[in-house]
């Protein structure tokens, strides 16, 4: 259990750290705006998790009750997915650009960031194929584990996006600096992908 759940909060950091539009949207805010709006809106886009946290536990549980045999098509596909994200990311390596940040209020950007996660199928796709594979599916409270690492990875969100907001002045000079270091970090998220997916599809139920 302890290394599956080291496995689980080392990889859930990487794609967190990993560019993307959320993480940019935070250094967008906080480059332009400072560190409250920032962090106002870290906070919003990581209460979605809860959301689609709750969405994953209950379809899969429901379907691991249901059937041993959808549960296993459930985490192939899965699999399959995390593997096409690895590739998708090497495919479309890009820079990090730093739009212009809006005026909304506190309120507002929260709001925004909330309904940004909420509403984003590839991050629902993406809490399908992902808690399913550290759960173990022998026991009986599959629910309540999935619960839990959707906390976790909700916390450890909100703790690197925030730092993002509060270091973003700095972040997003040294960024402008260098447009092209998400090439870097699209290798390390790729891995991250392919890593799991390779994992996910060997796991035995």
């Amino acid at each position: 259990m302890g290394t599956t759940l080291f496995l689980f909060l080392s990889a859930s950091v990487a794609l967190t750290l990993a560019p993307g539009p959320d993480n940019i949207f935070v250094l967008t805010q906080g480059v332009a705006r400072g560190r409250k709006p920032a962090i106002v809106t870290a906070l919003g886009m990581c209460s979605g998790i809860s959301v689609h946290t709750l969405g994953a536990a209950c379809g899969i549980s429901a379907v691991f009750y249901s059937s041993a045999v959808a549960f296993n098509l459930v985490k192939y596909a899965g699999a399959a997915y995390l593997l096409f994200l690895a590739y998708k990311t090497m495919r479309d390596r890009s820079s990090i650009n730093l739009p212009a940040a809006d005026g909304r209020t506190a309120a507002a950007l929260f709001k925004r960031g909330f309904i940004m996660n909420v509403l984003n199928p590839k991050v629902a796709m993406f809490f399908l194929a992902f808690l399913p594979q550290f759960v173990t599916p022998d026991a009986v409270n599959i629910p309540l584990q999935m619960l839990l690492l959707g906390l976790l990875f909700m916390l450890q969100a909100v703790i690197i996006f925030s730092l993002i907001g509060y270091f973003s002045g700095s972040i997003g000079a040294g960024i402008l600096r260098h447009p092209g270091i998400a090439r870097y970090f699209d290798f390390v998220t790729s891995g991250v992908f392919a890593g799991l997916g390779v994992r996910l599809a060997l796991a035995q139920r």
